[in-house]
């Protein structure tokens, strides 16, 4: 299964703001979408169900969503125990954290602060924020994630620069 991992896109319809062709080309190729969080609007979750079932928490800027969607998720993905969340909190102790909110996932995937990060946390757990693939603040370069999950495993992990 190939999850294209996304966050902070801050889409609205008919700003200049959009996703590169890059990012469009690995949604074609998704078999699932998960987005942590600043979608913005129902209009841009209906554009990534378009490509792959969609999987995404509440962001602190997705206030046309609140109700909708749910402020953290579990789920499984092909055998892989999977947990989302928007704010991870500060740097440090996120690791512990992140392992005490979703003790039994194997992957969680988090955004916020538009900085990626792929990484492992404690106890076998893996860590992934795609970064954004719109708004790069203090970043060098715009970014997403793709993840490959196969038989119960996590792959593969990848920060797509743009």
């Amino acid at each position: 299964m190939r999850a294209v991992v996304l966050a902070d896109t801050h889409l609205r319809p008919g700003s200049l703001r959009r996703l590169s062709d890059t990012v469009v080309a690995e949604l074609e190729r998704a078999d699932v979408v998960l987005h942590a969080g600043d979608i913005l609007t129902g209009d841009v979750l209906e554009l990534l169900a378009g490509y792959a079932p969609v999987h995404a928490v509440l962001g602190n800027n997705d206030h046309e969503l609140a109700g909708l969607l749910p402020e953290r998720l579990e789920l499984d993905l092909d055998g892989v125990a999977v947990g989302m969340v928007h704010d991870s909190g500060a740097r440090r102790g996120r690791e512990a954290r992140l392992h005490r909110s979703f003790p039994r996932s194997a992957l969680v995937v988090f955004g916020h602060s538009h900085i990626p990060w792929n990484a492992p946390g404690l106890d076998g757990q893996w860590l992934l924020n795609p970064g954004s693939p719109t708004d790069k603040r203090s970043q060098p370069h715009a970014s997403f994630a793709t993840v490959e999950l196969a038989d119960g495993q996590i792959k593969a992990t990848e920060i797509v620069q743009l």
